[in-house]
């Protein structure tokens, strides 16, 4: 069983940054896929950011490329989500989600791939 724990989240101000933190239990994070999704009040999960077993690809939503990076550290069984310029529109739970083993880098935008995922951190902008 793997379990995913979630932090970094808070208040910034439109234009600032914050780094989310997601760290994994198990012996297996290396081998997984890792991707983060946001849902706000009132509004369906959304796709963030997605990265490989072995970090080589990366895939962002439109709403979020060019500000927000995804990076792993298997030594630390943990992956992050580094956003900037951000925007009253990113105010959400973000969410961590593990897993997806043998799937398609295209189909990790969708949160049917994924075995594992975190409760979930609140991201507030204020403008």
């Amino acid at each position: 069983q793997v379990q995913l724990v979630e932090s970094g989240g808070g208040l910034a101000q439109a234009g600032g940054s914050l780094r989310l933190s997601c760290a994994a239990s198990g012996r297996s994070f290396s081998r997984y896929a890792m991707g983060w999704f946001r849902q706000a009040p009132g509004k369906e999960r959304e796709f963030v950011a997605a990265i490989t077993w072995s970090g080589g690809r990366t895939y962002y939503g439109d709403s979020v490329k060019g500000r927000f990076t995804i990076s792993r550290d298997d030594a630390k069984n943990t992956v992050y989500l580094q956003m900037n310029s951000l925007k009253p529109e990113d105010t959400a739970v973000y969410y961590c989600a593990g897993g997806a083993t043998g799937w398609s880098m295209g189909a990790l935008v969708s949160p049917r791939p994924y075995d594992y995922w975190g409760q979930g951190t609140q991201v507030t902008v204020s403008s």
